[in-house]
């Protein structure tokens, strides 16, 4: 099953798809991480991420950009839980070198069309970034506007869609297929 998962920042959406990747009783379970931590914030975010998911038999796989070889390195019989598409673009679409890469977006819907043509189960995870009403400014706005595209395919390539707020989930979309599943018990967790 695919699963689209999306929400604000620090609202459990990692700990949510932890335990539905987790779920899929698949004999290998990884996890795709594309964090490239910046700060000591990040550090601390990718420890506890860790701790969360320790004992949980995830294999983790670092792949901060070209997620198209994912697939290629991995058994895709198994589960996969990406996080997150937002640190993948963030990755991608400013290199280390500087400048922004306005090709990223189209790589990344790309590489994600080869994940899901690839793995049959699989949960990703993404940021809500769109509701504040701020005004940003054009570099800012042009990361919004490749997220909410890339966003916008996943979800609409993915048998259920689901918005973590406050460490709740609703399911928006696929409610019946993860019942069936057995990954959620009702509408949402």
């Amino acid at each position: 099953m695919r699963i689209f998962i999306s929400g604000g920042c620090k609202n459990g959406k990692s700990y949510f798809a932890q335990r539905l990747a987790g779920a899929m009783r698949r004999t290998r379970l990884y996890y795709v991480a594309t964090m490239r931590p910046c700060d000591e914030e990040d550090i601390e975010r990718v420890r506890r991420h860790r701790r969360e998911r320790f004992g949980w038999g995830f294999e983790t796989v670092e792949q901060p950009e070209n997620i198209h070889e994912i697939i290629r390195k991995c058994d895709p019989n198994a589960a996969f839980l990406l996080d997150s598409l937002t640190a993948l673009l963030s990755n991608e679409m400013f290199p280390a070198g500087g400048g922004v890469d306005e090709g990223a977006a189209g790589r990344i819907i790309g590489g994600m069309e080869k994940l899901y043509g690839g793995a049959r189960d699989i949960v990703v995870v993404s940021d809500f970034i769109y509701s504040d009403g701020l005004r940003y400014d054009e570099t800012t706005e042009r990361f919004r506007r490749a997220l909410a595209l890339i966003d916008r395919t996943v979800a609409a390539r993915s048998d259920a869609v689901i918005e973590v707020a406050f460490s709740g989930a609703v399911v928006h979309r696929g409610a019946e297929e993860l019942k069936r599943e057995g990954l959620i018990a009702g509408g949402a967790e």
